[in-house]
């Protein structure tokens, strides 16, 4: 199938569809079918495959370091085996912003409410695979990433779940996560940035820059251009972990729950019409709600020389010639409010 030009998989049932792109392996949409939303970003600007991406021929991207992966993003990607840039020798033998997954192309077998997906990661020398099954108002996904190598591997490794309008609306979208401890990235990271570099603090209340007191993090920025991201460890006390949002006007709630020993980390990206070079042009509205092993995005160096924060490990090795698992789930479905025991 077709998917706003991009070669796709879908699988449904009564309530539920999922569209799982060819290129990049995205979890592009989880369709509420009473409403028509999907709560996943869409890219205001058209994406192509990301195997035909040309620098040359496809300068709306930008051209920077991330433009290959910014051709085809949408909704939900998979950062491995790095989250964040690559490094300039990195970058130069082939990988990418986030990691080879984004631009690899996937097998996909789809039939009825179940799909699974598999690629070949070669830089890397990974094979990752999934299995998606719809389930009333779940999506249950199991996932392996295999080290085919004959040395053990460190890698950052995070489900990058991206939410846009309609659902995304600002100063309205109200977010509950499960975190004991919280920092917000310690540097610039956007041309709005407005939260405190460095600051360690409590979920929800982010402490503002300048010492502006702070912002509750329980609903989505108001201001007119924002940018952010902050680190957030689940809960040590947890077994599952939990992001959950909701939109009051949709009156629908959207979140995913995973085991915190797979993924300890939750990053909250925000871009609210910040960013003005292509192919941003100040257009986009985005929250990324980011679980994984590693805090924050950044190098491989980076992350294997902050080995940890909060006493949490940064990155996750995967043994030689080993093949590790990890399985989590989405939700959406009909609320009148957000729960605040923040069971899905």
């Amino acid at each position: 199938m077709i998917f706003r030009g991009r070669r796709a998989a879908a699988i449904e049932n009564d309530r539920l569809r999922v569209t799982v792109l060819e290129g990049g392996g995205h979890i592009a949409e989880i369709l509420d079918k009473r409403t028509g939303v999907s709560p996943l970003w869409i890219p205001d600007w058209e994406t192509i495959e990301p195997g035909d991406y040309d620098p040359e021929r496809h300068p709306q991207y930008g051209g920077g370091s991330d433009a290959s992966l910014l051709a085809g993003i949408m909704g939900h990607n998979l950062c491995l085996d790095i989250f964040g840039g690559a490094s300039p020798q990195e970058a130069a033998a082939g990988f990418p912003v986030h990691g080879e997954t984004s631009v690899a192309r996937f097998a996909i077998d789809a039939c009825g409410d179940r799909l699974t997906m598999q690629t070949l990661l070669p830089n890397a020398q990974l094979r990752v695979s999934r299995d998606i099954v719809v389930a009333g108002s779940e999506v249950r996904v199991r996932e392996s990433v295999e080290n085919l190598a004959a040395a053990d591997r460190p890698v950052g490794w995070t489900e990058h779940v991206t939410l846009g309008p309609p659902f995304l609306a600002k100063g309205a979208t109200e977010f509950r996560i499960t975190a004991d401890r919280s920092m917000v990235y310690p540097g610039p990271f956007g041309p709005a940035d407005y939260l405190e570099a460095g600051a360690e603090f409590r979920w929800p209340h982010a402490p503002r820059a300048g010492g502006g007191g702070t912002i509750d993090m329980r609903r989505y920025s108001g201001l007119a251009a924002s940018s952010a991201y902050t680190a957030h460890r689940m809960d040590s006390g947890v077994t599952d972990a939990l992001f959950v949002a909701f939109s009051p006007e949709l009156r629908l709630l959207f979140g995913y729950r995973w085991r915190r020993a797979d993924f300890p980390w939750l990053g909250i990206w925000e871009e609210n019409h910040s960013r003005s070079a292509p192919p941003w042009n100040g257009r986009a509205l985005t929250c990324g709600m980011e679980f994984g092993v590693s805090p924050f995005p950044e190098t491989r160096r980076q992350m294997v020389e902050r080995g940890r924060l909060f006493d949490t490990p940064a990155f996750r090795w995967i043994p030689a010639r080993t093949r590790v698992e990890v399985t989590y789930a989405a939700v959406l479905r009909a609320a009148d409010a957000i729960p605040e025991s923040l069971e899905c």
